[in-house]
């Protein structure tokens, strides 16, 4: 199968889904990842041009320890809107190069603007992608597929309907976290918050409402044509 799995920023992916994507790419998956956004408001200190560029080497190797490719969704952030006809074909162009048999994305009700807007531009942007006289910058047709909402952050107001087991690669998907230094190592020396500790324990969470060790949550887009009776995720 083809995953296609679009976060807002680099490192929404590691943090919410990286566990279920490791055990995609296992089974023998072609698993692309986007980041919608370069991730360049998401530091204090480090100017948005340079740390643009730290973001995207932090997330290549992130993606090179889980065997998936990584590509870009083209916007800075906090420019993710999703009600503009520029915002939606830069996303349909990327549906289309995936060509994907299921999307994995944010949650509509996530606790900041840009993944909510990400997970708008995702829903629409699946449609549109579907019709061939649509015309983008890539052209074809993606098929209609069903999109998986990921966890939000510490799961706030999120009540998954599938869980993945990801107890074998619980060590690699941290290991993946810890690739994205500007992130992790600010929030531990400045903010006094262990990133890593709090996914853990937050996948630890995950586990005890399935009954095994680790797991990551996720929620299936409940509508017309996107619904499936087959068992997607690993």
């Amino acid at each position: 199968m083809n995953i296609l799995a679009i976060g807002a920023h680099p490192d929404d992916i590691e943090i919410a889904c990286a566990g279920t994507l490791i055990r995609c790419a296992e089974r023998g998956d072609r698993v692309v990842v986007c980041h919608a956004s370069d991730g360049n408001l998401g530091h204090v200190v480090i100017p948005p041009d340079e740390l643009a560029l730290m973001r995207a080497e932090e997330a290549r190797r992130a993606g090179k320890m889980a065997g998936y490719e990584v590509i870009w969704g083209g916007f800075h952030d906090l420019d993710i809107y999703e009600n503009n006809k520029k915002s939606r074909d830069m996303m349909v162009d990327v549906i289309r190069y995936a060509m994907p048999d299921l999307i994995i994305t944010h949650a509509p009700d996530d606790y900041m603007p840009d993944h909510t807007a990400v997970s708008r531009l995702v829903f629409d942007a699946s449609f549109t992608a579907t019709l061939p006289n649509y015309h983008t910058e890539k052209p074809g047709a993606a098929k209609l597929v069903p999109i998986y909402y990921m966890d939000t952050l510490a799961g706030v107001n999120f009540n998954p309907t599938e869980f993945v087991d990801i107890t074998s690669v619980i060590d690699k998907k941290l290991e993946m976290l810890e690739c994205h230094e500007t992130q992790v190592k600010w929030m531990r020396d400045h903010d006094h918050i262990d990133f890593p500790d709090m996914v853990r324990t937050c996948s630890r969470y995950r586990g005890y409402q399935c009954g095994v060790d680790y797991a990551e949550g996720f929620r299936m887009c409940q509508v017309y044509l996107k619904g499936t009776a087959q068992r997607l995720l690993p």
